[in-house]
């Protein structure tokens, strides 16, 4: 790779042990894929904010980044940790976890990255522009920013993008090239009127499909931004795919197709075959958990007017997750007193799969989540109802 002579300075650790090993981990990086350079990025989506998922090793290295007094370079943003920052308490999360992720937040808090812990930073202010170069992880994220944005990035590990944040730059390699953001495989879609669910089996079909490939959608038509980040997110969890285009969606999708590529076709059949293998129990749940990734306003919205209009009274726990963001304007707009009386919660900060939920009692969890049906078996140990929310909720 070519070093700038600044580069090599904090290289060779002119600026200090940490700085060297940020920029140590992005010369790696790039050796490894091919970089010819580093480049200048504008913001950086943070991972490994759970404590669940980083354990002592992770807050270990944290608190050797704290303690050197290093900060971000460029707009940081966090990914959601293991609980809710405010209310752990009345959720019942168990309290020597909320002790160690609060010293993780602390630990980010001290380098100056935004305290946002959430897992769509493009809804709350980390909103890059059409081609900005980033330094990202959480796939979903990710997803959304190469996909629906038309921003480059690679899909990060929690330390690399760490590294970029605070040393402002990524290497050159993968998504940042326009070579590299071409369709692989061409998805025709026969569906008539999918919701959210319908999209997360969409995805996680395709993505066990294409592994780490570039799908083209044709045939979808309507579709809004809650849908396009569960059906990214599905494929994000069930394989590699960072970058999908949808025809005459999607703002790369008119240069990014050849005429030459594998055709799939999917339809009802096969959806109903992917409902088959992300519900795990016929039983009934004793938790129902949205957002992942984290709801939307407009989410949480019609989840507080179809519990109004039904007058639901839960018999099981309900978990909304969302960003800080979205839980203050719910707030306002009256959406968190309906769910509330109702005997559900907003939840802020955390959502079903990186927080400690198995510690806490929950065996069987209801969604509509793609990615949350693919993660929670393996990383909660939980059985899954897979389907559409406003049926479950009946």
């Amino acid at each position: 790779m070519y070093l700038t002579k600044e580069e090599e300075k904090i290289y060779d650790g002119e600026y200090g042990e940490v700085l060297e090993k940020c920029m140590n981990l992005l010369v790696s990086l790039g050796d490894i894929y091919g970089a010819e350079k580093l480049i200048p990025i504008s913001s950086s989506q943070i991972s490994g904010v759970s404590y669940k998922t980083i354990g002592d090793i992770g807050l270990e290295f944290l608190r050797d980044f704290a303690n050197e007094k290093v900060e971000v370079s460029v707009p940081s943003t966090l990914n959601p940790c293991g609980m809710d920052v405010d209310n752990w308490k009345k959720l019942g999360f168990p309290e020597d976890f909320a002790k160690k992720q609060l010293e993780i937040i602390d630990c980010f808090k001290k380098i100056g990255a935004e305290i946002s812990c959430t897992c769509t930073p493009y809804l709350t202010g980390n909103l890059p522009r059409f081609r900005e170069h980033i330094a990202w992880a959480e796939s979903s994220a990710v997803s959304f920013a190469n996909s629906v944005i038309g921003a480059k990035t690679n899909r990060e590990g929690g330390p690399a993008a760490l590294a970029s944040a605070i040393i402002g730059k990524t290497p050159y390699y993968g998504y940042h090239l326009d070579e590299n953001r071409k369709a692989t495989h061409i998805i025709e879609v026969n569906i008539e009127n999918p919701s959210i669910d319908v999209y997360g089996a969409l995805g996680y079909i395709v993505g066990k499909t294409v592994k780490n490939g570039i799908p083209y959608f044709k045939n979808i038509k309507n579709i809004n931004n809650d849908e396009l980040k569960a059906l990214g997110a599905a494929m994000a969890a069930s394989s590699g795919v960072a970058l999908y285009h949808v025809e005459n969606i999607t703002p790369e999708a008119k240069k990014a197709i050849d005429d030459n590529l594998e055709k799939i076709t999917i339809d009802m059949d096969d959806i109903k075959d992917a409902y088959e293998e992300l519900n795990t129990c016929n039983e009934a749940p004793d938790l129902i958990c949205i957002g992942c990734p984290h709801c939307s306003l407009r989410e949480i919205k019609e989840i507080a007017e179809f519990i109004k209009k039904n007058s639901i009274k839960l018999k099981c726990d309900l978990w909304i997750c969302t960003s800080l963001h979205m839980k203050a304007i719910a707030d306002r707009m009256g959406y968190t007193r309906i769910i509330e009386k109702a005997g559900g919660e907003i939840v802020k900060d955390t959502c079903m799969v990186v927080a400690p939920i198995e510690d806490m009692g929950y065996k069987r969890v209801a969604t509509n989540s793609g990615k949350a049906g693919v993660y929670l078996p393996s990383f909660c140990k939980s059985e899954v109802i897979y389907g559409n929310i406003k049926d479950i909720l009946k």
